[in-house]
Formats: structure tokens, sequence, C-alpha cells
């Protein structure tokens, strides 16, 4: 089912599609030509609830420990990721799927949201940007209560993805140091981390599978999941301080995670209740991921 409002084009899909179908899909070739990127389709799914069974294999995976009546705050994604791969495989999609690069993951969640909650999803994309290393883009994924249209959504994210090209105008990322930590671990990690995630995840990227099919792709060994790092980091938090019912996380993703390996987490309370965090390599020289959490 299609519908329409005066600037975007809706599809109304019959289930959340499979991972590896989508894929498939990725690899095909596109037309030479494409339409300008305006943001103008969108893909949406009613009355999602979380398999218990996933959501029991993710807790395990990325370390939640507590709060078993809430989803995991990262969890959504696994909802969000196929339906952003439904939209950017259509061969009308103005870019290639493979060769883009997660920049930064955004995730705001106005209340905790129950394990057998039942959501409405809404997903689309916007107008490329001029970024220092090509051209960026957003895919814009949000929650509601099923049946609530026009509700302010429960759980939202905004994923920032590069397309390496010509660089053009736009900032450059620049990190600030953190104050001095109150919440400081190192995490070891196994080879298989990146099968593990995949399985529960959706998400089996080769370069997240094995060394032989990550260096097809230019990486020495298999990385970690840049939303696995992500849900690790808020799982920590979580344990150690607690997570507020209602708030914002954004991360940038700097350099990948080699599996396997091991990386250390530093959080520093900022403000009255705000975190930053690093996530780096044990000695801290090398940041792969840095973000922020806020109360809403």
């Amino acid at each position: 089912m299609t519908t329409s409002t005066p600037a975007t084009t809706v599809r109304e899909l019959p289930s959340l599609p499979g991972t590896l179908g989508l894929y498939a899909r990725a690899v095909r070739p596109k037309p030479r030509r494409h339409p300008p990127l305006a943001g103008e389709d969108a893909v949406a799914l009613r009355g999602v609830v979380a398999d218990p069974e996933t959501l029991r294999g993710y807790r395990e995976v990325c370390g939640h420990r507590t709060a078993a009546d809430r989803l995991p705050p990262a969890f959504p994604h696994l909802t969000a990721f196929p339906l952003s791969m439904e939209l950017m495989t259509r061969r009308d999609f103005p870019l290639p799927v493979l060769g883009l690069v997660h920049l930064s993951n955004r995730i705001e969640q106005t209340r905790p949201i129950a394990p057998d909650a039942a959501l409405d999803w809404l997903v689309r994309s916007t107008t490329p940007r001029r970024h220092s290393k090509g051209q960026v883009f957003d895919v814009v994924a949000e929650a509601r209560p099923a049946g609530t249209d026009g509700d302010e959504p429960v759980w939202r994210s905004v994923s920032t993805y590069l397309r390496r090209g010509p660089g053009g105008a736009g900032a450059r990322a620049v990190d600030q140091d953190l104050p001095t930590p109150q919440v400081e671990e190192v995490w070891p990690l196994a080879a298989d981390l990146g099968r593990r995630y995949g399985a529960v995840s959706g998400d089996r990227n080769p370069i997240h599978l094995h060394p032989l099919s990550a260096r097809l792709f230019g990486f020495r060994r298999a990385i970690a999941h840049g939303m696995w790092t992500k849900a690790r980091v808020l799982a920590s938090l979580d344990q150690a301080v607690g997570l507020p019912d209602a708030f914002t996380v954004g991360v940038d993703f700097r350099q990948p995670v080699l599996l396997p390996g091991s990386i250390r987490l530093a959080a520093a309370r900022v403000g009255e209740d705000g975190w930053a965090f690093h996530v780096t390599d044990p000695d801290g020289a090398r940041r792969h991921l840095v973000g922020r959490l806020n109360p809403r």
C-alpha cells in the first residue's frame, strides 16, 4: 500500500523485510542515472512487537543486565535497520549501499518502552549535503505506540551516512577531552562478536563476520558493529549509574574496532545529569566512538 502527503510518498510494508534479501539487492548494479535524493520516499510498518527470543539474545550479547521491564534503548534499531535497508536498496535510491560509512547515530527516547509494546514505524531519508569527505545524508526512524499517528514518537533515531567522494564544505569533527571519568571499563572482544551480534540484529554486513570477507572491503580483520558498541556503552551506564526514563544519546563513530581485541569505556558526568563518554583502545590513544547522553 502507498500513501502520499504533499512532501512524502509513504510505502506501507506488510511485514519486516528480511536482511539477507536486502543484502542481495544491495549488490545489484543500479541505473547509471538516478533521481535526486530529496526525502520524498519513506517506508512504514505498523504493529511491530519485539520478539522475546531476539530480545533475550540482544540483551546477552550487548551486556544488558538491568531493567528487564523495558526495551534496551538501542534495541528498536533492530527494526529501524531493515526498514532503512528497504529504503536504501531500492533501484531508484540514488546512492549505492555498499561502501556507505555510518558516521553517527542519535537516539531520542521520550519514555521507556515495554517489551511487549506494539509500535508503528516510519523511516525516511533526507537530501544529501556536502561533507569534507564527500556527501552525507540522514535516515530518520520514528516509532509511535500503535494506532497513535499524531503522538510524539516514543523513540526516534537519526543515522548519518557518508558516501565518499570529492570533498566540499562541511564541518570537520573535533573531539573534546573528557573530565575525570567516573565510569571506566575494559571489554575484551571475541573474534565471533560480529557474528553473534549479526545473528540477533540481522546486520550481516560481511565486514563484521569474518577476516576473509572483511579483507574484501579493506579491513585487516572483521570489525565490530558500531551500534553494538553504542549499545554496550548504554548497558554499562545503565548498570553503573542508571539511565533516565527520557533522554537523548548521540555518538560519532571514529576508528573501527578490530576483532578480536579490547576496548576501553571512559564516561564522565557533565552538567547536572548528563554524561560524556569515549570508547578507545586500552591505552586511550585511538578513539573508536565519542558520545554524549543528556536527559530530556
